[in-house]
């Protein structure tokens, strides 16, 4: 049965055009929007609520890639979601992933869940579980930390400025969709945010190394108690580790000199979540 969406067959199609283009973050700023790849992700996102601008199916599978979606996700797409059947070559060329399942979408960035931080927005109450990110740049590590954020039941990520995007597609495909539902801060100073937190009352421990370092499952968590991660490579700045006031390590063997900075997130994740 053929499916009563309109066909594509020109790579010069606008809205192909502009799906392209979204693999570049500064028009994913400009216009809102942002892509991903998927089954999956495309049922989560239906799942989720995320506001669908564009659903761009493989014609050649249209229908049985329409039927998994609906199957995982209980719903249709939404009205007022544009949806098209877009020739194979010319839609196989357009994916990200080297074997398309037959489904792109294009959708409205998730205003509702991540925000620039302002200084008159306050801080996250004690109760609300946070974790803080600083440069990290890997956008696959940072889609794993949501992803496990979401998991261990952190409520919110505050990430310096510098991080990757969280709409970059290895980003999105790395949180498994978690990404679509989890409240994430922006901040352009992170050791100003640790400031901030520490003067309500939180305990901000900067995931490093020194000769004062406490060793994580070595003291009792409070309520409150947070941590820092930093960049894959250096780690933290001394502007933030200087801002915590404490330091925690992760216990580990000889044979490693240090764990990927997704391990080390879920780690103290789960570590500073068993408070309670």
């Amino acid at each position: 049965m053929a499916l009563p969406y309109e066909i594509i067959t020109s790579r010069q199609n606008n809205l192909l055009v502009e799906t392209h283009k979204l693999t570049d973050r500064k028009h994913r700023n400009r216009t809102g929007n942002f892509r991903f790849d998927g089954v999956k992700l495309t049922a989560e996102a239906l799942l989720r609520d995320v506001e669908l601008v564009a659903v761009l199916l493989r014609q050649s599978d249209a229908e049985a890639v329409t039927a998994r979606i609906r199957s995982l996700s209980g719903k249709e797409f939404p009205d007022g979601t544009r949806v098209v059947c877009v020739a194979d070559h010319v839609f196989d060329s357009l994916s990200e992933e080297s074997a398309p399942e037959g489904v792109i979408c294009v959708a409205k960035m998730q205003g509702e869940w991540h925000r620039i931080w302002q200084s008159d927005m306050g801080t996250p109450t004690l109760e609300e579980r946070i974790m803080l990110l600083e440069s990290v740049r890997d956008p696959s590590n940072l889609g794993a930390i949501v992803r496990s954020a979401a998991a261990l039941g952190v409520d919110r990520l505050i990430l310096s400025a510098d991080c990757a995007d969280i709409y970059s597609a290895k980003t999105v495909r790395a949180s498994m969709g978690t990404l679509f539902s989890q409240r994430i801060d922006r901040t352009d100073v992170l050791s100003d945010y640790i400031t901030r937190l520490r003067a309500d009352g939180r305990r901000v421990f900067a995931a490093a190394l020194d000769e004062s370092a406490e060793q994580l499952g070595g003291f009792a968590i409070q309520t409150g108690d947070c941590a820092v991660i930093g960049n894959e490579g250096h780690g933290l700045s001394s502007a933030v580790i200087k801002a915590c006031g404490r330091t925690v390590y992760i216990p580990m063997t000889d044979r490693a000199e240090s764990l990927n900075a997704a391990v080390a997130a879920a780690l103290l994740m789960w570590e500073f979540g068993r408070k309670g």
